[in-house]
């Protein structure tokens, strides 16, 4: 990379971005003598990335644009809003807060015309709107907040020298997956490093499976209303998505260590058996940040790699991704702040943060190759392929649910109890709350 003597990253014209993009902007807009503040959850190194991209808006604009990074941020930026002192835009880790603000009128709706071109140029648009769509103050649905940066949870990662000495396929459906555990049992392996320990958190990662696989078996309203409990945790189709999860994680042989060591092994030790000779396990469900927990000096690409936890092909639902992501919402406006989200429709906007890693998109209009890695760009490529995302279910849960009984819950599951009986535990707990 070219460091320019303004500051730039990449001199303009430099590289596979989409200047044609930048430059078309620059030329329609002029924001000399304006400022734009942005407070969000980042920090370093991401809060750098940003700048990075910030200081191509200033010299398109003449704007003079600032990002202020906070640990504390969800807590302050209510107190900020709430004493008129906000920034120009806030960055939301979660839809729930965004929500919240939406309703109290602290919010600024982005209109139907970003909602529309949302729809149209993020893949599976619609989901990204709803996502950013909330009630207002007078009840009224708007779309309050542009998603900008997203990860990705429905992966399976493997060994591809495992499977290349066992003769495996990666499968391109639930139906082969099931059929290659399958296999790998009756070749004397076992398929599934599985674990759900994590402290106080312990149960978490048996959430994201119950989420992946709900939105495997059922349509996404269904999904939405559950998180909601406009559809009761009890409900049968919810039942059927734990014990989905229980057809991998209570069979003795398709866990290493028998299903009884799932819920006491922790989730960050678990996909180590994958790397042992012979293989403890061949298969590893978790998100994106697990190779952090890898061996040291294990090459993704090459050691270990991933692919899509498919969806069921006689289902037709879809190809669903469970994720997170961050997500810009107005809170205090100007010409310049709308200048700024406009300035976020643009690929090359998303083109800067991908060649900087940490950063997935679904603008179906980037150039994936300005992606840094190859496996940034395999996580893009599955963004880009998905039908439908959702946000992680617990996490829009109130907290009591999502990060209380819906754990705790999953890790009885897995020691036993029945499915139905875990829900209506579940069920019974959020009733509390009401």
């Amino acid at each position: 990379m070219v460091q320019a003597d303004d500051h730039l990253l990449f001199v303009p014209g430099e590289g596979g971005f989409n200047w044609d993009s930048y430059n078309a902007f620059a030329a329609a807009h002029d924001f000399a003598g304006q400022k734009v503040t942005i407070a969000g959850p980042w920090l370093s190194p991401e809060s750098g990335y940003f700048d990075n991209l910030l200081a191509y808006f200033e010299k398109a604009t003449g704007a003079d644009a600032t990002y202020t990074g906070s640990d504390s941020f969800e807590q302050q930026i209510v107190i900020d809003a709430e004493a008129g002192s906000a920034p120009n835009i806030a960055v939301f880790p979660q839809p729930g807060l965004m929500g919240v603000m939406a309703g109290s009128g602290l919010l600024t709706p982005l209109g139907d015309e970003l909602a529309a071109w949302t729809t149209a140029n993020f893949a599976a648009g619609q989901s990204w709107v709803d996502l950013g769509t909330f009630a207002d103050k007078e009840g009224n649905e708007q779309f309050f907040g542009m998603f900008f940066n997203v990860n990705v949870k429905s992966l399976v990662w493997y060994v591809p020298e495992n499977f290349e000495d066992a003769g495996y396929d990666v499968p391109n459906s639930m139906e082969e997956l099931k059929a290659l555990t399958d296999q790998i049992v009756a070749d004397g392996g076992t398929p599934w490093c599985i674990g759900l320990g994590s402290g106080a958190a312990t149960g978490w990662p048996a959430t994201d499976w119950v989420e992946d696989l709900l939105l495997r078996t059922q349509t996404p309203d269904v999904y939405d209303a559950w998180v909601k409990n406009e559809i009761p945790f009890n409900d049968p189709r919810i039942v059927a998505a734990i014990d989905e999860f229980g057809a991998f994680a209570r069979k003795d042989e398709y866990v290493v260590g028998g299903a009884g060591a799932v819920a006491t092994t922790d989730f960050r030790d678990s996909p180590v058996g994958m790397f042992s000779a012979p293989p403890a396990c061949y298969m590893h469900r978790q998100a994106s940040f697990i190779p952090a927990f890898f061996p040291e000096g294990t090459e993704v690409g090459e050691d270990a790699d991933f692919f899509y936890f498919p969806s069921y092909e006689n289902k037709a639902l879809g190809n669903p991704v469970l994720g997170g992501g961050t997500s810009l919402a107005i809170t205090n406006a100007s010409d310049a702040t709308a200048g700024f989200i406009e300035f976020l429709k643009t690929p090359f906007a998303h083109e800067i943060m991908m060649a900087q890693g940490g950063f997935l998109t679904p603008h179906s209009g980037v150039n994936a190759d300005t992606y840094q890695t190859e496996t940034l760009k395999g996580l893009g490529d599955i963004l880009l392929g998905a039908t439908t995302f959702r946000f992680d279910g617990s996490d829009l849960m109130p907290g009591g649910v999502g990060a209380g009984t819906f754990w705790t819950g999953m890790v009885d599951y897995t020691g036993g109890a029945s499915a139905s009986d875990v829900a209506d535990s579940i069920q019974k707990s959020w009733e509390a709350l009401k």
